[in-house]
Order: structure tokens, then sequence, then C-alpha cells
């Protein structure tokens, strides 16, 4: 069966949206101007900062008497209870699961609150399996933990699985590196971004999730990256991977860009008529993909 795999923060979430309305409602509750919410924005650098930075520099610049344990913890009770999953997204995630498809997702970020997030949205019942870095022992873009995510959604990281697995994803050094290091196809979420990496490129890009699964489900033909590291283990305990290049010849990425140019069109109608989405709140975006300590 094949293998869908999905980045959380800022692919399946809108974590940017949430991190923004926890930051006015901390903003408001300290009596504090509400124009300084550029400020929390930009110190955030979308969650790939880590949380000890953030709040210890709030708290500073405004002389809170709280301990960085209480600042922390209504932190992640206010950005989880603004945390939802767009209906889109949801219609998506069916369709994809609807045409046969295994679902799974891949975050970097701290056990605890990326299981509240998947839990209070309701993402559990819609894929088939889990990974998150500080459980695993592993971020992306470390192969291993996508072998792990096949794992647990039930496909086994042995074979030829690389070949009929894609992953989807905002943040490109974790998610697409991660996906050119281990074999897999790839879809990149734009959010309006140029592309800015010289070492490697998606195999196809997309403005969201919807789009993303309507080109998935439409690239059929689409290239497959050339495998960089040596075959998964069955194992599920966690070894040890030595580090892989991202070399790609300049034929495979002429390939990839004229796959992605002839699939695209085709691809955008089918997911408009397919998916029908009903509009979503605005997402922002990039991706944490930092361990515990950068977790959204």
């Amino acid at each position: 069966m094949p293998l869908l795999l999905f980045d959380l923060d800022n692919t399946l979430l809108p974590r940017d949206a949430a991190f923004r309305a926890w930051a006015q409602d901390f903003l408001a509750e300290h009596g504090l101007p509400a124009g300084d919410l550029g400020w929390f924005t930009t110190i955030d650098g979308s969650g790939h900062v880590p949380r000890s930075t953030v709040l210890g520099a709030a708290k500073r610049r405004y002389g809170l008497d709280r301990s960085m344990d209480f600042l922390l913890a209504h932190y992640r009770r206010g950005i989880n209870s603004h945390i939802h999953c767009p209906s889109s997204h949801i219609q998506a995630l069916k369709a994809a699961r609807s045409a046969g498809w295994s679902l799974g997702i891949v975050s970097n970020g701290g056990t605890r609150p990326q299981l509240e997030k998947i839990r209070r949205v309701g993402l559990g019942s819609l894929v088939d399996g889990w990974v998150i870095s500080e459980e695993a022992s592993y971020l992306k873009p470390d192969p291993r933990i996508f072998e792990i995510a096949a794992q647990r959604c039930g496909v086994p990281p042995t074979g030829d699985w690389a070949t009929h697995t894609w992953m989807v994803g905002d943040h490109a050094p974790a998610d697409i590196a991660g996906a050119e290091l281990t074999g897999l196809r790839s879809v990149w979420l734009h959010h309006g971004r140029p592309w800015a990496e010289l070492g490697y490129r998606p195999t196809l890009s997309a403005a969201g999730i919807p789009e993303a699964v309507g080109l998935i489900l439409s690239a059929r033909s689409a290239p497959v990256p050339r495998r960089t590291t040596t075959a998964a283990s069955t194992s599920t305990k966690p070894t040890h991977r030595p580090s892989t290049t991202l070399a790609r010849s300049a034929a495979q990425t002429q390939a990839q860009a004229q796959a992605q140019e002839r699939l695209a069109p085709a691809a955008l109608r089918s997911a408009m008529t397919r998916f029908a989405p009903a509009p979503a709140p605005p997402g922002p975006a990039t991706a944490t993909t930092a361990a515990t300590a950068t977790s959204a």
C-alpha cells in the first residue's frame, strides 16, 4: 500500500496562526502594547527558536515577575487552545485514504505538546500512525525517523517501500532534505516563498495540503529520487545511520522540474473538483523543526 507522510506544524496545522493568537492574548492579559505582536512573531521564528529563548526574552523585555515554568505552561495551554485543523485538510486526508493510501505524521518537537495537538484536533483517527522526534530520539532529516514512521503505519521499511512513499512538508531542511536522504518523493508547501536550497529540490511544490494531495494522487509517473541511504532494518529499535550526501544529478533535477510543470495544471483542477474544500482560516508559513527545545 502506498504511504503518504505529513509534517505537522504549518503543514497539517496552521501553527503560526495559533502562536499569533496566543501572543495577542499574552499582551492583553499583561496590559502590554498590542503593537508588540510583531516583536513576538519575529523572535518566535515560526517555532524554530527555543521556547526558553522566546519566553526569556519576553520576561526581560517586560520585567515580568513570573517563573520560566509558569510562562512555559501558559504558552503551552494558550497555543494549543488556538490550534485547529482546517476542514479542507481533513477532506484531503479522507480523499487520500479513500484512494488507498496509508497516512502518517512525522513531527520534530516535544512529545507531549505535539501529541496534544494531534489529539485535540482529531488527527489521530485520520492517520495510521505518527512519530515525534523527542520520543523517537531522531530528528528530521535523519532517514531513521521516516523509517520508524513507515513501520508504525504498517508499512515495513524494506525493499522498495521508499518508491511508494511521499513526504509533504513546508520546512525544506527537515522535510524535503529528509525525503531526499531517505529516497522518498516529496511535495514542498511553499506558502508563497521561493525555493532557496541549492543542493536538493522537492519533487513537486504546492500552496497547501489540498493541492499537495491532489498532485500526489495524480502523479503516478513522477520521478523517484535516487536512494541515498542503505536499506532499512525491519527492527523497530532506532539505530544510528551515517550521514549521506544530498547530491542529485542535473538530469534528475531537470526531469523533476519537467514532471512538475506537466502535472501541476491537471492536478490543480483535480484537487479543486475532488476536494471542494471549505474556506479555511488563514494559515502561516513555516513549520517547527527542532526537538524538545524548539517544539511549537
